[in-house]
């Protein structure tokens, strides 16, 4: 490991959570907006010939199936990666204290922050929480999608839903939680920006790498 003012370059994502965390932006980018689309529509078409539904309905299907791969092996990858890929990092509960000494330097009530190598306390429940609501989408979503399309994989995929909800409330859910990922995606950004400025662990930079640089006292 190199060694850099004391740091500790350490390799904490590896190449299955980094590609599905790019997976996953494309796709709720790609998703969010023809998703507006389809619920309503910006574009018009001035021909018959055109097939400006058709396009948008083919591509949110499309990227909903390559999230649903990108979720499939990041979940995965939480049994049989790192320890920081593992899936414990999403139930941080025996830790709460960290919790709220993460929560006051986000609310700049602490000068710097604790460097972790994989996600803070307040990330991995973050995390849980997003992929609770990345499942939901799923489900909500192949469920509006076998009302006209037959099959057990669209019933095992979201079809079941229908008999626990009315259509028009996962369309409504669907839509909603469109807004909250998009609000948590900004709000990740930001936190990830603000970290990797007050901690110089290469933060932001180690989603693309996989590599962090944690001073050597904060190792565990």
């Amino acid at each position: 490991m190199d060694m850099s003012n004391e740091r500790m370059r350490v390799y904490a994502w590896e190449v299955p959570v980094r590609l599905s965390h790019w997976i996953n932006v494309l796709c709720i980018l790609t998703l969010s907006v023809t998703g507006y689309y389809i619920g309503d529509p910006f574009i018009h078409a001035v021909s018959s010939k055109q097939y400006i539904m058709g396009w948008m309905r083919f591509i949110h299907f499309v990227a909903a199936y390559a999230f649903l791969m990108s979720i499939i092996i990041r979940l995965y990858w939480s049994f049989v990666g790192n320890n920081h890929a593992s899936i414990k990092t999403f139930f941080p509960f025996t830790r709460m204290g960290h919790m709220g000494s993460e929560l006051k330097c986000y609310l700049l009530m602490d000068k710097k922050p604790h460097c972790y190598v994989g996600h803070t306390h307040l990330g991995g429940l973050a995390m849980l929480i997003v992929y609770f609501i990345f499942l939901f989408m799923i489900f909500s979503g192949f469920a509006l999608y076998s009302v006209n399309h037959n099959g057990a994989i669209c019933i095992i995929l979201g079809g079941w839903l229908l008999g626990i909800m009315h259509l028009q409330t996962i369309r409504l859910f669907h839509h909603l939680l469109m807004y909250g990922i998009l609000a948590f995606a900004m709000l990740h950004v930001y936190i990830a920006w603000f970290l990797d400025v007050r901690g110089k662990t290469a933060l932001m930079d180690s989603i693309f790498s996989g590599y962090k640089y944690i001073p050597e006292k904060e190792m565990e």
